[in-house]
């Protein structure tokens, strides 16, 4: 079996020691000089993952407007999606717009384009404003992620923690009368809940940051992407989108 020298006179059943002592396995790597940890304490964030939300914390909060908060993104590297994107996906529509709307995250076509919501989900979601009146130049439209995740994977936590300063921001400059949540992911992050699209879906609530003078009214809804796949939902975003028509018509 290539074993050329032994070591000892019996044998001896490391893994089974090692199965008798899961403790010795399962305990989380200590840095040296550090105490160990309580009992069910989760471990400090490492100091480059702090020095990045820090740093997108300071570079969101420092844009005084839309120009410098592209820029501003851009010029961020904590977060490794920028890596792998092909473009940075800002926003599109008109800034001055009553109307904002966010969703998750670019796809393969926007990744390209370097636009949001340009790819078939996005066709959907224009056919879905004509509905109720509203096109590209009435609304303005972003995501909570910037850059594409590699191979339109679910954004991770962190990366929406080191994102979501920047969309607050976002948020904050445009200073919308009306903003509209597509999807769980944007609902979740901008609501700071752990509830479902479908119980928040089609209720009116409020949306409140340091640097907007006012709550906002919210509206969560369907993601076109989901409707794609689940068309029977497409009922449940209809009854959404007359609200959101009859919230315009009243002034929001």
């Amino acid at each position: 079996m290539g074993a050329d020298e032994a070591i000892g006179d019996a044998t001896f059943d490391r893994l089974g020691a090692i199965a008798a002592f899961p403790q010795v396995i399962s305990a989380p790597r200590r840095e040296p000089g550090r105490p160990p940890l309580p009992d069910g304490a989760s471990p400090p964030p490492r100091p480059a993952a702090l020095s990045a939300a820090q740093s997108a914390r300071t570079l969101a909060a420092a844009a005084r407007t839309l120009a410098e908060l592209q820029a501003a993104i851009a010029a961020f590297d904590g977060c490794a999606l920028k890596t792998t994107a092909t473009n940075l996906v800002f926003a599109d529509g008109t800034p001055q717009a009553r109307i904002m709307l966010v969703g998750e995250a670019p796809g393969a076509d926007e990744d390209r384009l370097g636009k949001p919501f340009v790819g078939v989900s996005g066709q959907l979601l224009d056919r879905m404003l004509a509905w109720i009146g509203l096109d590209r130049s009435k609304i303005y439209i972003t995501n909570i992620l910037p850059w594409r995740p590699p191979g339109n994977r679910a954004p991770t936590s962190a990366e929406i923690a080191l994102c979501l300063p920047f969309v607050e921001r976002h948020i904050e400059l445009v200073d919308p009368a009306l903003l509209v949540l597509l999807g769980a992911t944007a609902a979740r992050t901008l609501l700071g809940t752990t509830e479902g699209i479908m119980k928040l879906r089609g209720r009116w609530l409020s949306y409140a940051s340091p640097g907007l003078s006012r709550p906002v009214p919210v509206l969560a809804t369907f993601h076109p992407a989901y409707l794609l796949r689940s068309p029977s939902q497409k009922r449940e975003s209809w009854r959404d989108l007359l609200s959101i028509k009859n919230k315009i018509k009243i002034g929001i």
